[in-house]
């Protein structure tokens, strides 16, 4: 049943995921590219983590991506950075290095960033917000560094920026604590203000790119509409994020 609402829901694209790059992922890049084509996939991200996580690639690496082929499998390949946002509401990475990927997805992970509460937590996100390269929010689900909807659902709007359901976390919700009542609040919020959500695997091996089954059957049991889920039509994903190639 949750495998034929999603091909309903038709996903042509996966973002957020990560290769042997990220220290503790377990594919490379074109083995996650052959993956994504056996899914069906018209266009697959490669969002290593930034630094902060322990084990992860260099700065330097996202420097250096336009060795790779933008098409493998034929499908194609996005490069984004999965920037941790830190204590001072800025992102783990310099700028020269955010400015030449296309895309940044901030995210709050506890390896290298304290719980503030809500309302510091919520300022922290919304200051990465305003970074024009950041167009994404991973996994805003987890009460251990709980957010306040009300204010990141407008602000999201605000600054052009899609909010993410993760499947990974609606898979395995007893890592993410509060991702169910989490995300129910968030998504209310995003019909009601029209803020576009995407919808991503967070994929750290090849077995999981594209698979989305947790996420679109929630997404059914909530009745959240197609028309603010970013990956059901590649080229308005492509506008959303303004990318060219």
């Amino acid at each position: 049943m949750m495998i034929e609402k999603q091909e309903r829901r038709d996903f042509r694209l996966d973002i957020h995921t990560h290769t042997l790059a990220s220290g503790h992922a377990y594919g490379t890049i074109r083995e996650m590219a052959a993956a994504a084509a056996e899914q069906g996939l018209e266009l697959l991200g490669i969002s290593e983590h930034g630094p902060g996580i322990p084990g992860t690639c260099d700065p330097i690496y996202f420097g250096c991506l336009s060795d790779v082929p933008r098409r493998l499998s034929g499908v194609e390949i996005l490069h984004g950075c999965e920037a941790n946002v830190l204590d001072d509401g800025t992102l783990f990475l310099p700028r020269k290095y955010l400015e030449g990927l296309d895309y940044i997805i901030a995210g709050i992970h506890l390896r290298c960033y304290h719980d503030a509460g809500p309302e510091k937590n919520t300022d922290n996100l919304i200051s990465c917000m305003k970074h024009e390269n950041v167009f994404f929010v991973s996994h805003p689900d987890s009460d251990q560094s709980p957010l306040q909807y009300e204010r990141l659902v407008p602000a999201a709007k605000e600054y052009h920026v899609a909010l993410e359901v993760n499947n990974s976390s609606l898979r395995q919700p007893e890592k993410r604590p509060g991702c169910v009542k989490n995300y129910k609040e968030m998504l209310v919020l995003c019909q009601r203000y029209q803020v576009p959500v995407i919808v991503s695997s967070d994929a750290h091996d090849p077995s999981k790119v594209g698979r989305f089954e947790a996420a679109a059957a929630f997404l059914d049991e909530v009745g959240f509409g197609r028309e603010l889920i970013l990956n059901t039509d590649t080229e308005r994903f492509k506008k959303f994020i303004g990318a060219s190639c």
